[in-house]
């Protein structure tokens, strides 16, 4: 079996991959487990500096990459070239903080010593999506490699030019050839990986349905798991926002990635009294982005990474229409080649409508007009999703306490858009999934710790 890559911007064939068979992954697993059995024992110090040479290749390399990705999934080159460089970012991040978030706790007991230590796993199953295809794994890499473990990629099939350049950068930057190794794999065959006893843990970021097998086929096994799962990332706009700074940031939020982005805004959240104006505003910013060949320096919004995703998003405002939403923005599909769709704007949104219940997956924006703000968080909570959220108010206490004490979401922002940072925990709640990346609390997902006394 042969795994593809379809250029988006014009449904050409791009590239074709060779997929691994059973005596070429148990090779892979097998070497990977005896990379790591060495890896364990370098100096964190000596990780540290191949981690800071894989920045260093990044950089080297970002506009071929960005190109790359472009072709791939149809990422805005200007876009591409900023995912590559938050890459290096997050390897130079862990490069200086691992050694001390690996620094054992001592802990005072009566007559005897106590710490807490850290210790790597094993090998780490790393199963990756297509919309950022060099961030998605950096975040779990970085941090996975400098705690020395080992990792093996599954990323997914229109992207795996992207996942052997990954596998390039590592090797180029002097890392042990098997402690980072893509598996060009088709998703029926990522079960026979999971329980392969070589694997000690997974980590997956896509939809909920996979990541509820994924996290079955690991739960089966006792294999620990971290899981990031889609969003339907509220935006709430209270009648005392800026609301041409709400607008712009909305707007920007809403198309990173041509709105293929399980933290991009989705659903927003407008107090009735400033719903025409926002919308006003916020039309106004969807309609002068750029959208065309993700080649061109200029374009903002390029095409969906496949047309049948363009399909199932045209269905979502198709249905919700047909429902009682109000299309005041775009919400056609264009003639033409390759997988495009306008950004749009859907208002008259409620409940019952697959733009207020399910995740929209590109450049559509769903306005859902509230009376109060008590109403705007019962809105933003009603879903099954619990990823991210934003709230925006010129009075910041008070915008702060109700995304502190009453979203239910992993990562709240305040008049500001959710994004990741390798500062900050990731990772969400409910049909988000679990667990956490970026930050110590990342580090520590794929540690083993671990109690000592000593007498």
């Amino acid at each position: 079996m042969t795994l593809y890559s379809i250029d988006p911007s014009n449904g050409k064939q791009y590239a074709r991959h060779t997929r691994m068979h059973t005596e070429e992954i148990n090779h892979v697993l097998e070497a990977s487990h005896q990379a790591y059995l060495s890896w364990k024992k370098t100096e964190i110090s000596s990780r540290a500096e191949y981690m800071r040479r894989a920045a260093i290749e990044l950089r080297k390399q970002k506009n071929d990459l960005s190109v790359l990705m472009a072709h791939e999934m149809g990422k805005p080159i200007g876009q591409g070239v900023a995912e590559v460089e938050k890459c290096a970012w997050v390897c130079e991040y862990y490069a200086e903080k691992t050694s001390s978030y690996l620094e054992r706790d001592i802990i005072q007991l009566e007559d005897q010593t106590g710490f807490v230590c850290y210790r790597p796993l094993g090998v780490i199953l790393a199963i990756m999506p297509w919309n950022f295809p060099f961030w998605q794994v950096f975040r779990f890499a970085a941090p996975g490699l400098m705690a020395g473990n080992a990792a093996v990629l599954k990323h997914a099939s229109n992207v795996q030019g992207s996942a052997k350049a990954i596998e390039n950068i590592f090797r180029k930057a002097g890392f042990p050839d098997e402690i980072f190794v893509n598996l060009t794999i088709h998703n029926k065959q990522v079960a026979q990986v999971i329980s392969h006893h070589r694997i000690a843990a997974v980590t997956f970021t896509g939809s909920a349905p996979a990541g509820r097998m994924v996290a079955a086929q690991a739960g089966k096994y006792l294999k620990k798991t971290v899981l990031e799962l889609g969003g339907s990332d509220a935006y709430i706009i209270l009648e005392d926002a800026d609301l041409e700074h709400a607008a712009k940031i909305c707007a920007a939020a809403r198309l990173i990635n041509s709105g293929q982005s399980c933290i991009a805004a989705k659903r927003f959240v407008v107090v009735r009294s400033v719903e025409d104006r926002f919308v006003e505003l916020l039309v106004d910013k969807m309609r002068s982005v750029q959208v065309g060949d993700p080649l061109n320096k200029a374009t903002e919004v390029g095409p969906l990474a496949r047309l049948d995703l363009r399909t199932e998003l045209h269905r979502q405002v198709t249905q919700s229409v047909n429902l009682g939403a109000r299309i005041v923005l775009g919400g056609e599909i264009p003639t033409g080649p390759g997988a495009f769709y306008p950004p749009s704007v859907l208002t008259d949104v409620g409940w019952g409508m697959p733009a207020y219940e399910e995740e929209l997956f590109g450049p559509v924006a769903a306005v859902v007009s509230v009376d109060n703000r008590d109403e705007a968080v019962r809105v933003a909570n009603d879903t099954e999703f619990g990823l991210g959220a934003c709230v925006f108010s010129e009075d910041v206490d008070r915008a702060t306490r109700i995304a502190q004490d009453d979203l239910e979401a992993g990562i709240c922002f305040v008049n500001t858009p959710v994004r990741s940072d390798p500062r900050l925990p990731f990772g969400g709640i409910k049909q988000s999934g679990y667990g956490r990346e970026l930050s110590r609390f990342g580090l520590l997902e794929f540690v083993n710790i671990k109690s000592m006394v000593v007498g």
